[in-house]
């Protein structure tokens, strides 16, 4: 039901978790009252800096990071923002693990059926064209994910140019170009 509710929402509502007042981190800082209450220091601009004023810096940085700091030891924080690092992953995941990888990878497609770079970006070649092979390599089938999947391939096809970094760096470092080679011919292939 929730995950229905957010998926549902994921647009209208994508820029409201970016809201300083609703960041996670701030709600742990609220938890945790601050320690200490040491002043903001302040320089001029031709001041010479005091060993005091670098302590109470100091102190003050580690009083705030404490109060940020979850109680397994650990600063949580979402580094959701590129897609472009979790495709490598789905060979070495349970699949449990890789249902949730689809699972977001759902949540965080553009409207117009493609990926960004980032989960805020605009659809970029490169974005959409890992993701769509992701959801595909984890058994995703061309109908799943309610027209997603469906969705993607269209804006791939109706985009359709190779992303000049791959064409230029990528494939060219990896000896693509020096290799005459097919692979085999699966189901996914030929769907």
């Amino acid at each position: 039901m929730a995950r229905q509710s957010f998926r549902d929402n994921r647009v209208e509502k994508r820029f409201l978790v970016f809201d300083t007042s609703s960041k996670p981190l701030l709600l742990f800082a609220e938890e945790k009252q601050s320690v200490t209450n040491l002043p903001q220091t302040k320089l001029e601009e031709f001041e010479d800096v005091k060993e005091e004023a670098i302590m109470t810096t100091l102190r003050s940085a580690l009083d705030f990071y404490s109060t940020i700091q979850a109680d397994d030891g650990h600063w949580p924080g979402d580094y959701g923002g590129p897609m472009f690092l979790l495709p490598g992953l789905n060979t070495v995941l349970s699949k449990e693990h890789q249902y949730e990888i689809c699972i977001y990878l759902y949540n965080h497609q553009n409207r117009d059926g493609g990926w960004g770079l980032h989960i805020e970006g605009p659809s970029t070649m490169f974005g959409t064209v890992l993701n769509y092979v992701s959801l595909r390599l984890l058994g995703e089938g061309a109908e799943s994910g309610e027209g997603a999947i469906e969705k993607a391939r269209e804006w791939i096809l109706e985009h359709g140019r190779m992303w000049c970094h791959c064409r230029m760096v990528y494939l060219p470092m990896s000896f693509l170009y020096g290799k005459k080679f097919v692979g085999p011919i699966t189901p996914t292939i030929l769907s």
